[in-house]
């Protein structure tokens, strides 16, 4: 009986090791020098790019954000208070991106792409990264179908074209996300896909905006991309490019969408935040000296594409 009971286990210890098959895989691991306020300082990441994310040891995922000549600053996009020194860090080898696709529509995403909504694990059909250059003069096309906003004073005076970039502009309180969701709500039963990218606003507020689309029925064509103001400096300064790599996925389709950004200023806040705590060199009120970069950058990827 123990014999039986030995060559079996042999024999069941010979077919997993002869059916084993070991993988392997190349990457950098380095270690965290420093951390605190949603940013950390890692060495011995020597063959991380610009924008890739990389995973500490508790899961938690940043993006290589200051490409110095001993370390690397990381911006933290998660529960930053796990980080601890001496914690290890693994490169991914893939850049910050986002998924897209038709399966994001109707959906309350985070700037991952993380789904906030409660509905299940999104449908989507690959990664786009979120930072790309703009289209060259060539393949571009001239600006000449309008957006309905719905709103006859700027329909007939001031239209708003497909491809063009427009400032929504004015004080507290005088209506431009009004504005801009009016605009939204106004795309039922047309051809335009949308997308509403809400940085640093509150949560109650991205709840009854959600709400308010829900009810106009905008949801079925309206992509709603949230970074509140209690997420991470890091979430708030890569939503606006999610959301517009999104919207590109759309465009390349030959089908048109339209991003709205509400509002840029927080933006500008989020990334002040950001390079300071990275020690950038602070301009004006604070900003660092490519603030104007961030944004234009930005902005040129709106195109009507040939």
């Amino acid at each position: 009986m123990s014999e039986d009971l030995v060559s079996s286990l042999s024999s069941e210890l010979r077919q997993q090791i002869e059916s084993f098959s070991p993988t392997i895989e190349l990457r950098d691991i380095g270690n965290v020098l420093e951390a605190g306020d949603g940013i950390a300082r890692v060495s011995g990441l020597a063959d991380v790019r610009s924008q890739e994310l990389v995973r500490f040891a508790n899961d938690v995922m940043g993006i290589a954000f200051n490409l110095e000549s001993d370390s690397v600053g990381v911006i933290v996009m998660g529960e930053y208070s796990g980080i601890e020194e001496g914690m290890a860090v693994y490169s991914t080898g893939r850049i910050a991106s986002v998924p897209v696709g038709d399966g994001l529509v109707g959906r309350v995403v985070n700037a991952l792409g993380e789904p906030l909504d409660g509905k299940g694990p999104l449908k989507f059909e690959r990664y786009r990264p979120i930072e790309r250059i703009a289209a060259g003069v060539v393949k571009r096309k001239d600006v000449d179908t309008p957006v309905q906003t719905g709103i006859k004073a700027i329909d007939s005076m001031i239209p708003i074209g497909r491809g063009q970039r427009e400032l929504i502009i004015g004080d507290r309180q005088t209506g431009k996300t009004a504005l801009a969701v009016d605009t939204i709500i106004n795309q039922k039963d047309k051809d335009l896909t949308c997308i509403y990218v809400a940085i640093g606003q509150k949560r109650a507020s991205v709840a009854r905006l959600v709400a308010t689309f829900e009810r106009a029925g905008a949801m079925e064509h309206t992509v709603v991309v949230a970074a509140p103001a209690d997420d991470p400096a890091a979430l708030q300064y890569i939503a606006p490019y999610a959301g517009c790599a999104i919207g590109e996925e759309f465009a390349e389709q030959g089908r048109d969408a339209l991003v709205v950004y509400d509002d840029l200023s927080k933006h500008a806040w989020a990334y002040r935040q950001v390079s300071l705590l990275l020690r950038r060199p602070p301009g004006r009120e604070a900003y660092p000296g490519d603030v104007f970069y961030l944004h234009s950058r930005l902005l040129e990827r709106a195109v009507r594409l040939a």
